[in-house]
C-alpha cells in the first residue's frame, strides 16, 4: 500500500491548524473523495511584531500581552516577545576600530534578544513589562500550543512634552505582505515614520508606494528596502519623496519575506499617535469608535483599482444612522486619495462611520481611515481609526486600567448581542463578564466593568453571541500637561480558530 496520500492529508491538516488554509491534491491516480464539512480547530502557532515605541527620551512605554482563556492547541505551549536585533550601520564597518565595537555591540544585542521581554505563562492573565526613553526596543515573537489562539499584545507610550507629545497606543500586528495606510502625510507640519519589523531569520525586501490627491507621488527610494532578519527599520516618509503632500495613502508590500508595518505620526499642533493599516480593500467599510467630544474628524479614502468609487457616508450614532450634512457622499477617483472634513460630526454623542456604495451593484473596493482630534488650540490631541473587520467570534485588546478605557461597539446591519469579558489583572483580581445588546445601525459606547480586586492592567475580550456583525474599538485616555491625551485600537477577529477540512479516507484509491 502506498502511504503518500495519507501523508499529504495529515500534513495539510497540520498546515491548516497553523496557517488557516490547506489543500490536498492526489499525485496521479483517481481524485480524492469529497471531504466532509470543515471543522474549526484552534491555531497552533501565532506571530506578532511590535515597532520601536518612540524616539523621545521622555517616552514611558508599557508592553502588555495576553491569551484569552479557552480551548487551545496541543503540544508545547509558549508565548514570548523578544527584543528585535539592531540594524547594522554600514559606516561602522569602514573603520577597523568602529567595526570591532560594532561587532561587540551586535554580540551583546543578540544575547539580549534571546531573553524574552514578555512571556505569557497562562491563558486568561495578562503580563506587563516597562521601558523608558528612546532605547525601548521593537519586539518580535511567537506563541504556540494553548497560548497561540487569540494571543494579543499592545504597547502604550506616553510622551509628556516635545514634538512627539501624546498618548501612543498600537496593537502589535501579525506579519504580512500587503498593507494600506490612508491618512499619512509628507507635509512640513508632520513627522511620519514607516516602521517595518521582520520576525523571521532571513531578510525581507519591501516596497513603499505613495498616492496623493493627484495620483502617484514619485519616489526614488521607496523600492527594495531591506529589513534584516529579526530586525526593525524606520523610514522618514518625507525622505521618500521631494513632494510635500498633506493627504497621502501609503501602500507597503513585500517582494520577499514578510513584515509587520505601522506608521508613527507626529503633528506640530496635535500631538502624535500610530496609524495602523486599514482593512483590505472592500466595497463597504466601518470605522468604529469616534469619541463623543471629537472636535475635528477627517475621512481619508483611496480606491486602488481601475474604477472610481462613489460611496455613501453614514454616521452610526447612539440612536440612529444618518449622513453628515454636506458630506452625504464621497467620490474617490481611481488611484487618487480623497478626503472629507466632517468637523465635529458626533456632536456630543459617540459614533462610528460606515461607507457603502451609492449603487449597490457597483461596490468598488476601497481603503479608508479617520483622523480624529480632541481638544482645541494648544490642547489638541490626535488619534487614527482605520477601517476594520468585524469582531467575529472573538477579539481581545490589552492594557486597560481602572479608569480611562471606553469600549465602542457598532452593529452596521442587524441588531447583535456581545459578551465582554474583563480578564484577571496582571497583578491579581477576578474576571468579570457583561453582556450588551447593540441596536441595528447604532454605536454603543460603554465603560468596561473592571475585574473585582484589580491589580495592574487587564484585557478585554469581545465575543459576538448572536445577531449581525459587530465592529469594535477601545480608546484609552490619560491626562498629561493639561491635555486629554487619547489613543484608539480596533478589535478585528483574532483568528484564533481555523477551518480544517475533514478528509474522508478511501483506502481503495491507495492500493498499487
Amino acid at each position: 500500500m502506498k502511504s503518500t496520500h495519507l501523508s499529504l492529508i495529515a500534513g495539510a491538516v497540520a498546515l491548516a491548524a497553523i496557517t488557516g488554509f490547506a489543500t490536498v491534491t492526489a499525485p496521479d491516480g483517481p481524485a480524492a473523495p469529497e471531504a466532509k464539512a470543515a471543522a474549526l480547530l484552534p491555531v497552533e502557532r501565532s506571530s506578532l511584531v511590535c515597532p520601536a515605541p518612540s524616539g523621545s527620551d521622555l517616552a514611558k512605554t508599557r508592553y502588555t500581552a495576553f491569551t484569552p482563556a479557552g480551548e487551545g492547541g496541543d503540544g508545547e505551549a509558549a508565548a514570548e516577545l523578544k527584543p528585535a536585533l539592531p540594524v547594522p550601520d554600514d559606516e561602522d564597518m569602514t573603520d577597523p576600530k568602529k567595526a570591532k565595537k560594532a561587532e561587540e555591540a551586535a554580540a551583546k544585542a543578540r544575547q539580549k534578544a534571546e531573553k524574552p521581554l514578555l512571556a505569557v505563562k497562562e491563558p486568561g492573565t495578562p503580563v506587563v513589562a516597562e521601558a523608558d526613553g528612546s532605547a525601548a526596543p521593537a519586539l518580535v515573537g511567537t506563541a504556540t500550543g494553548r497560548l497561540a489562539p487569540g494571543w494579543s499584545a499592545q504597547q502604550t507610550t506616553e510622551v509628556s512634552a516635545g514634538g512627539a507629545r501624546g498618548l501612543l497606543g498600537v496593537s502589535c500586528t501579525a506579519p504580512d505582505t500587503d498593507f494600506w495606510f490612508p491618512g499619512t502625510s509628507t507635509a512640513k507640519s508632520r513627522q511620519e515614520y514607516v516602521h517595518l519589523t521582520n520576525p523571521d531569520d532571513t531578510a525581507a525586501v519591501a516596497d513603499i508606494e505613495l498616492f496623493g490627491p493627484e495620483g502617484v507621488v514619485k519616489s526614488e527610494v521607496g523600492d527594495g528596502i531591506t529589513v534584516p532578519g529579526r530586525s526593525s527599520v524606520a523610514l522618514l516618509m518625507s525622505t521618500l519623496t521631494d513632494e510635500a503632500v498633506d493627504r497621502l495613502t501609503a501602500h507597503v508590500t513585500t517582494r520577499s519575506g514578510r513584515v509587520g508595518a505601522v506608521v508613527l505620526s507626529a503633528d506640530d499642533t496635535a500631538g502624535s499617535d500610530w496609524i495602523t493599516a486599514s482593512q483590505d480593500p472592500s466595497g463597504t467599510l466601518v470605522m468604529p469608535g469616534i469619541p463623543a467630544d471629537a472636535t475635528a474628524v477627517q475621512l481619508i479614502a483611496f480606491a486602488p483599482g481601475e474604477d472610481d468609487a462613489d460611496v455613501k457616508v453614514q454616521l452610526l450614532g447612539k440612536n440612529t444612522a444618518f449622513s453628515p450634512a454636506g458630506n452625504a457622499t464621497l467620490h474617490i477617483k481611481s488611484g487618487m486619495t480623497a478626503a472629507a472634513d466632517l468637523k465635529d460630526v458626533t456632536r456630543g454623542e459617540p459614533g462610528s462611520l460606515r461607507l457603502v456604495p451609492v449603487e449597490k451593484d457597483r461596490a468598488t473596493p476601497i481603503v479608508a481611515a479617520l483622523r480624529v482630534v480632541r481638544g482645541t488650540g494648544d490642547k489638541q490631541e490626535v488619534a487614527y481609526i482605520p477601517a476594520t473587520g468585524p469582531v467575529g467570534a472573538r477579539a481581545s485588546v490589552t492594557d486597560n486600567q481602572t479608569k480611562g478605557s471606553t469600549l465602542s461597539l457598532t452593529a452596521p446591519g442587524a441588531e447583535a448581542k456581545v459578551k465582554v469579558t474583563a480578564s484577571a489583572g496582571s497583578g491579581g483580581g477576578e474576571p468579570s463578564v457583561e453582556t450588551y445588546t447593540v441596536k441595528a445601525g447604532t454605536t454603543l459606547a460603554v465603560t468596561p466593568k473592571a475585574p473585582q480586586g484589580l491589580k495592574g492592567t487587564y484585557a478585554l475580550t469581545v465575543e459576538t453571541t448572536s445577531g449581525g456583525p459587530v465592529h469594535a474599538s477601545r480608546s484609552l485616555v490619560r491626562t498629561g500637561g493639561g491635555v486629554q491625551m487619547f489613543t484608539v485600537q480596533t478589535l478585528p477577529d483574532d483568528r484564533g480558530a481555523v477551518a480544517v477540512p475533514s478528509a474522508r479516507q478511501d483506502l481503495s484509491v491507495l492500493d498499487d
